[in-house]
């Protein structure tokens, strides 16, 4: 059976998002999933499944709360911006924290916040930074069995990466390292504010595709994709709510 086996639904809400067999307003192929919460959208050495609301709005509140908690702090109003050590504050569920890379002889903080969780034995590199996991806690082996149904495995490993702002933001790449294996399936799960995701042709940027991720919605990459597309999400400047997103992957060592 293909990894997003299709069935005819009458979902009008998903619907929508279909222009005479075309992945909204993209010249990609799509169709209505027989989960019947997303759509497959079929292009050049890849395949996508995007479902705008994997996840209940109730559900989703509750998620986003547990992924930010803080003792003492109001995640939704404190201004994350302003925390120079973010690493030693008392989160109560994921240690976060703040990484840096050096170029050109200079280290500059990531526009962003993230934590690595997983099997103890798989440890990630990217960008020169080497993660080593975090044990497992509930809400995230909840959030990765859930993928189950659609991806047709168990991740080992899930990477957060936490947005505080539309001022945060991540640039063109591929997750495409050797510790992925071969057509790597990488399964994103998106909480709190709305950003715009990227995807352009690695041979010719150009050829683009857009897909908006909402709270509590699921994007699967899957196929050859990582090898020959990249991905950002860009700044966005008027956005001032948080963002979390986790990109479950297998690692393989």
């Amino acid at each position: 059976m293909d990894l997003f086996d299709t069935l005819i639904a009458d979902e009008p809400a998903l619907a929508s998002l279909i222009n005479d067999g075309k992945f909204m307003q993209s010249e990609y192929s799509a169709h209505i999933h027989q989960d019947g919460k997303a759509v497959v959208i079929d292009v050049p050495d890849g395949k996508l499944y995007y479902a705008p609301q994997y996840f209940d709005s109730a559900y989703s509140d509750e998620i986003m709360h547990s992924l930010l908690a803080c003792k003492g702090v109001d995640y939704a109003t404190h201004d994350w911006h302003q925390e120079n050590d973010i690493n030693t504050l008392p989160f109560e569920n994921i240690q976060w924290q703040h990484d840096s890379v050096s170029m050109f002889g200079k280290t500059h903080n990531l526009p962003r916040l993230s934590a690595w969780y997983g099997d103890n034995n798989k440890p990630y590199t990217y960008s020169g930074i080497t993660l080593q996991p975090k044990a497992w806690n509930a809400i995230l082996l909840s959030l990765r069995d859930a993928l189950i149904p659609v991806c047709k495995k168990t991740f080992n490993s899930v990477l957060l990466n936490w947005y505080r702002s539309g001022e945060d933001h991540i640039s063109w790449h591929t997750d495409a390292e050797p510790e992925l294996g071969k057509n790597p399936i990488i399964a994103s799960v998106n909480f709190g504010a709305s950003r715009r995701f990227l995807l352009r042709r690695k041979e010719e940027h150009s050829i683009k595709l857009e897909i908006p991720l909402h709270h509590g919605s699921v994007l699967v990459m899957a196929g050859a994709l990582q090898h020959h597309w990249q991905h950002s999400v860009p700044k966005q400047k008027k956005i001032k709510q948080n963002r979390v997103n986790l990109t479950f992957r297998t690692i393989h060592v």
